[in-house]
């Protein structure tokens, strides 16, 4: 397959719905999820830049910013948050229970493996 042919399968499934794309980001609190997200996927790669830079550059690990870049990650995502009207505590502690779900008191691969998605869910929707 040629470049050409390629782009024009891709854009045969782009969403091309202007109008409604338009209309949901008029919602604040589209907005304010997309901002979190944004925020997030960007310091995620900030995080994972400064570990690239120890691992295949021999740099030191910079535990500065990495502690940094944790902090903007609760930034961002104490905006989702308070959009959602849900607490850090809330969100810790459905995390620990879909944990002791999948694993048990410690992990496995297998377990990892063979995960319950239905029970995770339950534990998340409670």
């Amino acid at each position: 397959m040629d470049t050409k042919k390629y782009k024009e399968l891709v854009l045969k499934t782009e969403s091309k719905d202007f109008n409604s794309i338009s209309s949901r980001l008029k919602d604040k609190r589209a907005l304010r999820l997309l901002h979190g997200s944004c925020g997030i996927a960007t310091e995620a790669g900030e995080l994972l830049d400064a570990m690239k830079k120890h691992i295949f550059y021999g740099k030191e690990i910079d535990t500065v910013n990495i502690v940094e870049e944790i902090g903007d990650l609760m930034w961002y995502s104490a905006i989702i948050l308070d959009e959602l009207g849900v607490e850090f505590e809330q969100v810790m502690e459905k995390n620990i229970n879909k944990l002791q779900a999948r694993y048990g008191e410690k992990f496995s691969e297998s377990r990892a493996n063979t995960r319950n998605l239905d029970t995770e869910r339950d534990i998340l929707e409670k």
